[in-house]
């Protein structure tokens, strides 16, 4: 009978567990039963491209170390891990980046190159807005665009599409008339595309970040997260927001998404007082 034609198998609850605990283990998401059918549904789609008919089969070939067993574990990530999004989707911290830059700009505080990570940044529209309101900046103060913008992400289908930067109507339907005019170009299928002065500035890169501590022990100004934390357990969101402490310049600027973190505090940061964002700022040294 073909695939399409069949009934979809139902995961056991001890099936579902050892896929969770495979996926909490590779990945930092942590599932809840509620979530079965959902993943019952990804899993099912990847099974069937695959060739495969049962969860433990496919189970056993996945947890392989071979390089067939790692394409097919990245695929099954993309269904899984790669949140919606759109441009601007938390305005309020995007634009608290805007005013952290321009208090720097306005008080001669901005040295070297202004460098901002992205963390979970899915398709790109979080990492391009955060382009948009930097150069805004920059082109207000009529000095030198001297950024980047490093966009990391454990998917790679969504790495090259943020690379591609080319968005439906949809998801810029909260950039202003004014920002789309300056940073977006509309292509003959009704389509969207970020200008290159924009994209020249994001990289896109491979990155899990359940291992914060291997990432480059570097210093930047700004790393915005949201939207990512909330799938951990609470241990492994500490670890990972103490890592990133190190990666901050001191005075640098850390972004959450609202309501993610509720227990976390580090002697060298110091959350602001804005109550519309999660921002904490490092302190000078």
């Amino acid at each position: 009978m073909a695939w399409s034609l069949r009934t979809l198998p139902t995961l056991t609850e001890d099936q579902f567990l050892q896929w969770g605990k495979l996926l909490e283990e590779r990945t930092g998401i942590q599932l809840v039963f509620q979530q079965k059918a959902w993943l019952e549904s990804q899993m099912t789609s990847r099974m069937r491209d695959h060739g495969n008919e049962d969860y433990d089969a496919y189970f056993d070939f996945i947890s392989k170390e071979t390089i067939e067993a790692k394409l097919e574990w990245s695929r099954l990530i993309d269904r899984i891990a790669v949140k919606e999004t759109s441009f601007f989707r938390h305005r309020e911290s995007i634009e608290y980046v805007r005013n952290y830059l321009q208090q720097k700009i306005n008080n001669q505080a901005l040295n070297n190159s202004f460098d901002i990570w992205s963390l979970g940044c899915a398709t790109g529209e979080e990492a391009y807005s955060l382009a948009m309101v930097v150069n805004d900046c920059f082109e207000l103060a009529a000095i030198s665009p001297y950024y980047g913008i490093t966009a990391m992400d454990i998917s790679s289908s969504a790495l090259a599409a943020g690379r591609k930067g080319r968005y439906s109507k949809r998801r810029v339907e909260q950039v202003k008339p004014d920002e789309a005019q300056r940073y977006l170009q509309v292509c003959t299928d009704g389509s969207y595309e970020v200008v290159n002065k924009l994209r020249d500035r994001v990289c896109f890169t491979h990155t899990n970040i359940i291992h914060a501590r291997q990432l480059p022990v570097v210093q930047v100004d700004v790393i915005f997260c949201q939207n990512l934390l909330v799938y951990f357990r609470r241990w492994l969101r500490r670890d990972v927001l103490n890592a990133l402490v190190e990666r901050l310049k001191p005075g640098g600027l850390l972004v959450v998404g609202l309501g993610e973190v509720v227990d976390w505090e580090h002697p060298e940061m110091q959350r602001t007082g804005d109550d519309h964002v999660q921002a904490y700022v490092r302190e000078e040294r």
